[in-house]
């Protein structure tokens, strides 16, 4: 059986109020130095524990944090995680709203990785096999 929709349809509104709560009202100086936001949100079938997933960008000189940094954001949001779900609470009505829990998204990460790899091969472009292609048919003549 699938999860259904409800979960993700509160994922999505939950992601959209913590987002508008970071522009808005989390005055924490920890987010300041930083651009932060959420990418997405996974809620339980339940509803009962909602993983917010985050992504971070130090501003100025160096895009990239350190996991000094990551760990100051994530302790942020946890002093800050009583307000958000008082916030989601009263917009969105929930009888019982998500416990909430915070990670770093690690797919731009990983894809970076995969890059790194891939390049390391020696496996030629499409671009490249097709213009060998042209070249062969050119010779064949």
């Amino acid at each position: 059986m699938g999860k259904g929709y409800r979960p993700g349809r509160l994922g999505e509104e939950v992601r959209r109020i913590v987002s508008d709560m970071l522009l808005r009202e989390l005055k924490d100086p920890r987010f300041q130095k930083r651009m932060v936001s959420v990418t997405a949100v996974d809620v339980s079938a339940d509803g009962s524990y909602a993983t917010l997933y985050l992504t971070a960008f130090g501003l100025g000189g160096n895009p990239e944090l350190s996991g000094e940094d990551k760990e100051e954001i994530l302790k942020a949001f946890q002093s800050a995680k009583g307000k958000i779900r008082t916030e989601i609470g009263r917009k969105v009505k929930l009888r019982h709203v998500p416990e909430l829990l915070f990670k770093f998204d690690t797919s731009m990460e990983y894809g970076r990785h995969m890059d790194e790899v891939l390049s390391r091969l020696d496996i030629p472009r499409d671009e490249e096999i097709a213009e060998e292609g042209t070249d062969e048919d050119d010779d064949e003549e």
